[in-house]
């Protein structure tokens, strides 16, 4: 069988190798990732640090750790206020946590704009120091850098001198607000000086810088929660008809201290749970009581109006026999 002769090649020609070679030139020497070629703005390294932390604690354990941690300085400066301790009433960390979301109501919206105000201001003072000689740069971080040392000095000497100032509040939140600020210019000032020199060291101080910060904002935080929980304890001491009302029965007289709070001497039959078994009779009723919580076994009442000679009176719950009236209104039950 004869084979089928090949056609020759066309020969290139000496128009279309210049072409080819200039195409394969410009093709080399263009880079494969154009968006790689451009210049990037130093930016905050806000999502570096957060997959950082967030390999070493879940998000969601973090933010319930800290909604229970507030919750709960809120709720103890709340039970202080009447008298209790938060700790032997036994609230579940469920109840905590709940409690939490009105305390940090108003810390969470103010460092949330100020997060917002703080990352447009970068943007806008990096891009300004780029343009700027160097004389400028410098004496602009200075500013920076000193303010902060100024925070931050202010911060503890307020640290040394609040606790002989009982009576200066302002002073517990000051302390912390002071460092908090202080701490995040220096950090600022010193991240600024490594992105505008290119340089690789000063890291440590920055992230020492950083902590202090955000310890700074964790205390002022918590401050805001206990005047929280004091404020609400006051609002309610002022207006404790919200709080169902009880009649109380007791085997002995109790001497609560309160003219608000008063009592009736019952008669053995009636007092008697089940006078044929011949049950321990319940030889006092209490009026004008409120039940401020219960836990532990047992009740935690006050009297109706809250005074400075009112207290808590505190009964365990299988000693008593009590009534409650939870509809809050202006007609308790009176003797």
């Amino acid at each position: 069988m004869a084979r089928r002769p090949r056609r020759p090649r066309p020969e290139r020609s000496a128009v279309d190798a210049p072409a080819q070679a200039t195409e394969t030139t410009v093709t080399a020497a263009a880079p494969p990732d154009r968006a790689a070629a451009l210049p990037r703005e130093p930016g905050l390294g806000f999502e570096k640090w957060m997959g950082f932390l967030s390999s070493f604690v879940a998000p969601l354990t973090l933010v319930t750790a800290l909604l229970f941690y507030f919750g709960y300085v809120s709720t103890r400066e709340f039970f202080r206020y009447f008298g209790v301790d938060v700790d032997i009433i036994g609230l579940s960390s469920q109840e905590f946590v709940m409690r939490s979301p009105g305390a940090l109501f108003i810390p969470v919206m103010v460092l949330t704009l100020l997060a917002v105000l703080a990352i447009l201001g970068h943007r806008a003072l990096r891009k300004w120091l780029v343009v700027q000689q160097r004389a400028t740069q410098r004496r602009v971080v200075g500013i920076v850098a000193w303010t902060g040392i100024a925070f931050v000095l202010a911060g503890l000497a307020l640290a040394f001198v609040v606790p002989f100032l009982p009576g200066w509040t302002y002073g517990q939140l000051l302390t912390p607000l002071f460092l908090a600020i202080g701490a995040g210019l220096a950090a600022y000032a010193a991240s600024t000086v490594r992105a505008l020199n290119t340089a690789s060291g000063g890291r440590s101080v920055v992230v020492l810088l950083v902590l202090v910060m955000i310890a700074g904002t964790f205390w002022s935080t918590a401050t805001i929660a206990q005047w929280w929980g004091l404020g609400q304890a006051r609002s309610l001491a002022a207006d404790l008809t919200t709080l169902p009302a009880v009649v109380l029965d007791t085997h002995e007289r109790l001497y609560p201290g309160n003219d608000d709070i008063t009592f009736r001497q019952l008669g053995d039959e009636a007092s008697t749970e089940d006078p044929a078994a011949g049950g321990p009779a319940f030889g006092y009723r209490y009026f004008g009581l409120r039940l401020l919580a219960q836990g532990g076994g047992r009740l935690y009442l006050v009297p109706d109006t809250w005074s400075p000679d009112a207290s808590t009176i505190v009964v365990p719950y299988d000693d008593v026999r009590v009534r409650f009236r939870f509809v809050p209104d202006a007609d308790p039950p009176t003797p």
